[in-house]
């Protein structure tokens, strides 16, 4: 499904340079093609967010190509930016104002990092709250990830996430529980995910709403699962579409944070993600770091260009059949007009009877 370049998007020309198609306006134009316009609402932080971009866009670009791609980023005023961000944001972004205005076949949104537990006490708790509300009622189905999953638990299913002892972080392996629902049609039954978090909603509390699980960890914590009508909210507790290197950037910005004495302890490795030797020149960078803080000395460069290159993926063939999956439904049972959800004869308490 090619995306459209609609805009200046610097993401684009990245996408692009991998061989990813996108499309001109003019060339778009001039296809005898249905399109689809998906939002973005990227709660990332400043670091993360042009990064989110790509790894979504490239989740759709990827995808079975019957559609033309009109993808809308637009993010929340309340959340913190810098300047360059705010920049950045003014110049390419789109506002929900607009958003509404226009209407959406579909929508994503995004985690976010937040300060406290207490997702309620987030600066952008009610306009986020606005947004998921807005999304019930006029686009046909929102996909959400990790933070915005366990937000729409809560605000929605009055489930609120714990804390773990521990943090879920690592790239951990998956199975089906339900082999029949069309978004895991045709996709292995065992597979890899990256998750990083440490909160979460357990499977009790998703089964106890009625929702559909799909997916769940060999460990037994839930990464997919759907609302009780199957489709019109996809939840995601992993991180499917990071990249290869998503979580050792992760565990470079941890150690630097110890390194700045603002973590009490030196961070673990995510789990099974990586190989013996790239934990032995890790540990190593660590013992140099003691020594360099001892000495007085500047602290070594974090050796991220000699660990990238020998990092598998084992996740992103999957998170794109699901993700093709969702789009495919959503081509079949959305209205043309993109003011109304679902195409006429669709019961909206039951959007995938008709399939």
């Amino acid at each position: 499904m090619p995306l459209v370049a609609h805009n200046q998007l610097p993401s684009f020309d990245r996408l692009r340079a991998e061989g990813i198609r996108v499309l001109t306006p003019n060339t778009a134009q001039h296809q005898d093609i249905r399109e689809l316009h998906i939002g973005l609402l990227n709660m990332m932080p400043d670091a993360a967010l042009a990064a989110t971009e790509r790894q979504f866009f490239r989740l759709i670009g990827e995808s079975n190509p019957i559609a033309q791609f009109y993808i809308h980023p637009f993010t929340l005023d309340e959340i913190p930016r810098s300047e360059k961000a705010q920049d950045y944001v003014a110049h390419y972004y789109e506002s929900f104002a607009d958003i509404k205005a226009m209407g959406l076949d579909a929508l994503i949104i995004t985690g976010a990092n937040v300060s406290g537990s207490e997702l309620s006490n987030q600066p952008f708790w009610k306009p986020l709250i606005e947004v998921f509300d807005w999304a019930w009622n006029n686009v046909t189905s929102t996909l959400c990830s990790c933070l915005a999953t366990h937000a729409v638990m809560e605000c929605r299913y009055q489930q609120k996430r714990v804390l773990q002892k521990e943090k879920i972080w690592g790239v951990f392996p998956h199975h089906l529980i339900n082999k029949d629902h069309p978004l895991v049609n045709d996709i292995n039954t065992r597979f890899d995910v990256p998750h990083s978090r440490w909160n979460a909603i357990s499977k009790e509390q998703f089964t106890t709403q009625n929702l559909m699980l799909l997916v769940c960890s060999d460990q037994g914590f839930v990464h997919l699962a759907t609302s009780p009508d199957g489709f019109r909210q996809v939840l995601f507790q992993g991180h499917p579409e990071y990249d290869t290197i998503s979580l050792l950037k992760e565990y470079k910005r941890e150690v630097m944070l110890f390194n700045q004495g603002k973590l009490e302890h030196y961070p673990p490795f995510p789990q099974h993600y990586l190989g013996v030797f790239e934990k032995a020149i890790l540990n190593e960078y660590q013992l140099r770091c003691q020594i360099a803080e001892k000495n007085k000395q500047a602290l070594p460069e974090f050796p991220e260009a000699l660990i990238s290159q020998n990092i598998d993926i084992t996740w992103h063939d999957t998170a794109v059949e699901v993700v093709g999956n969702w789009v495919g439904l959503i081509y079949q049972i959305t209205h043309n007009d993109r003011h109304i959800p679902f195409m006429d004869g669709i019961n909206k308490n039951n959007p995938l009877s008709l399939l």
